[in-house]
């Protein structure tokens, strides 16, 4: 999977979503947001059946900024396979799953609190 293009160049915190939307520093995009520390990209995946490790290779290409990845998992739990779960502790990135409005909630507190984390957020359907 190819970098995606990103919506906005710099990691901000998620202001809101709601049925397949996101908004962030006064700006909405539609579908499934990547959050990473190189900034806000959409994300081509609808739902967690999709989430591989060719659908996370943005979140690996910026592995040396990252340690933790928020995953949101829509309205649904969703257990992250174990061989997912070690290519990414592979190099250096710890995951957590949980559904999207969590998640957003999650990401914001970490990143307010300067740590290294991204987030791959499944748009709510």
């Amino acid at each position: 999977m190819a970098t995606p293009v990103a919506h906005l160049p710099r990691q901000v915190p998620i202001d809101g979503y709601g049925a397949g939307f996101f908004h962030f520093a006064g700006m909405a995009s539609e579908g499934s947001i990547l959050a990473l520390p190189s900034g806000i990209h959409a994300w081509p995946i609808a739902t967690v059946g999709q989430i591989d490790v060719a659908a996370l290779a943005p979140v690996l290409a910026e592995s040396a900024a990252i340690d933790m990845l928020i995953l949101g998992t829509g309205t649904e739990l969703w257990v992250v396979p174990d061989a997912l779960r070690w290519r990414l502790r592979d190099v250096g990135i710890g995951i957590d799953a949980m559904p999207t409005r969590a998640a957003a909630s999650t990401y914001n507190v970490l990143l307010d609190e300067g740590r290294p984390v991204a987030a791959a957020l499944l748009a709510l359907r």
